[in-house]
């Protein structure tokens, strides 16, 4: 994948709490108000998913803070927001989610080159505590093995 022009926000425990299966570049229905507050960095993607909702993907639980330039025109930070796919990738997607334990979450929201904001999202499983651990295990005796070089 290429590298984004500007991170605003990143998702860094999903990859941690959950196993990642299949990852897509989406892009986001947002209200001025919202794009000036994620040029300031005002975002945070934290417990945030995406839900099928009467054939449309939405991106649920995501904070944008508001803008302190705009006031009565401001957005609410909560607010569901419209994730555009290619009809397609949304008829893909439709049938993964139905699998039980599977969820599509963001895992970082960044500006690309065009200057258009984009959010990387990934379909995933969430881990266990074992697979977590085996995790931790894997990289301390990674990181170990880099010292002795």
């Amino acid at each position: 994948m290429k590298t984004p022009h500007k991170l605003i926000s990143q998702n860094k425990k999903a990859r941690h709490e959950y196993e990642i299966l299949e990852t897509m570049e989406a892009g986001l229905m947002l209200l001025g108000s919202e794009v000036k507050s994620c040029r300031m960095g005002a975002a945070n993607l934290q417990d945030s998913y995406a839900r099928l909702v009467k054939g449309e993907l939405y991106l649920v639980n995501a904070h944008i803070s508001p803008y302190k330039f705009a006031n009565r025109f401001n957005h609410e930070p909560l607010r569901k927001r419209k994730l555009l796919l290619h009809a397609r990738e949304l008829k893909k997607l439709y049938g993964r989610l139905r699998e039980k334990g599977q969820t599509f979450i963001p895992l970082r929201l960044y500006f690309n080159e065009r200057g258009k904001i984009k959010v990387e999202m990934a379909l995933v499983r969430g881990k266990k505590q074992h697979d977590r651990r085996e995790d931790i295990k894997k990289r301390d005796l990674q990181r170990e093995a880099e010292r002795k070089r």
